[in-house]
């Protein structure tokens, strides 16, 4: 395999390394109890996903 012959500048390594970004989530608000949620996720505060009861929300003993 070849083998580069020149350096590669640090404005040009740079800018191949721009792109590594980190995204904030995406969020929806539940139907059902008004919080923010991820998109097509069983929402974590109230255990619901499309209008159904489908997880069993424990709540903390203070």
């Amino acid at each position: 395999m070849a083998n580069p012959t020149h350096r590669h500048t640090k404005s040009r390594r740079d800018k191949r390394r721009a792109n590594w970004k980190g995204k904030l989530p995406t969020l929806a608000a539940c139907p059902d109890c008004k919080e923010l949620k991820e998109p097509h996720r069983a929402c974590i505060n109230c255990g619901s996903y499309n209008g159904k009861k489908v997880l069993e929300v424990v709540s903390k003993k203070s």
